[in-house]
């Protein structure tokens, strides 16, 4: 949450177990290649069936991955989530779509979340790209162990 990154997405034409299950798959597979260690992981998310799946909270826990929900019916808890949907919907469903196929706006996700990540200025963190906010971070603070990740529903 730190950097604002995202690092786990996927999409599909249902809320089934597998999709959230994806993401984080992403979302570990993308911190491991950072060296990260994972008992200092943090997955936020909102109480979506999806999340309170056993498949789920059992990968959660096998990854020793610190699953943080939010209380029911309080956004401000999930509020980062929320602000990167409104972002995404803003920036890129209103945009940019509607798409003919899955396969259409898997590749518009995929575009959108690299330059998110890479080439979009957020202001939160002086005006700078958020993988370019943690190169600077783990650069300065060579023995920073706490990484959080956010893996972010999108409906």
């Amino acid at each position: 949450m730190f950097s604002r990154r995202v690092v786990g997405w996927q999409c599909s034409t249902s809320l089934r177990t597998d999709l959230a299950l994806d993401a984080l798959e992403m979302g570990i597979w993308s911190r491991e290649r950072t060296g990260a260690d994972l008992t200092d992981l943090v997955h936020h998310s909102d109480r979506g069936v999806q999340y309170l799946a056993i498949r789920y909270t059992q990968r959660l826990a096998e990854a020793s991955v610190v699953a943080s929900v939010g209380s029911r019916g309080d956004s401000y808890d999930n509020a980062l989530a929320e602000a990167f949907n409104s972002l995404f919907k803003a920036e890129l469903v209103r945009n940019k779509g509607p798409w003919k196929n899955i396969e259409d706006l898997e590749i518009a996700i995929a575009e959108y979340i690299d330059w998110f990540n890479h080439r979009r200025l957020h202001g939160e963190i002086g005006l700078i790209p958020p993988a370019e906010h943690e190169a600077n971070h783990y650069r300065h603070n060579p023995a920073a162990t706490t990484v959080t990740a956010s893996v972010a529903s999108l409906h």
